[in-house]
């Protein structure tokens, strides 16, 4: 819900995004809960947001959601989305 960034089931975060600047630098980064043990919540205040919670693919299917089964899907999605080509590090060594 605007004016909070990410994906929303309602009150409940399910993916966070972030965008952090300095020295010149930007950072992004993406967070989506497949099976998180939503558990740790508990205890802090996420992201910040009085009154708000997370929440996983697993908790709101009512499944198991592991990431291996979303990763690929949600990649594809990305370039799409997002135009443009997704290249993975070569292994070391």
């Amino acid at each position: 819900p605007p004016p909070f960034t990410g994906v929303w089931m309602g009150d409940s975060k399910l993916c966070a995004i972030g965008v952090h600047c300095g020295n010149h630098i930007t950072s992004h980064g993406l967070a989506l809960n497949c099976c998180t043990d939503l558990s740790w919540f508990e205890h802090i205040v996420p992201c910040g947001l009085e009154g708000k919670g997370v929440t996983s693919l697993s908790h709101e299917l009512g499944q198991h959601v592991a990431v291996s089964h979303v990763l690929e899907p949600f990649l594809e999605s990305f370039q799409e989305v997002f135009d443009c080509t997704l290249v993975s590090p070569e292994e070391p060594g």
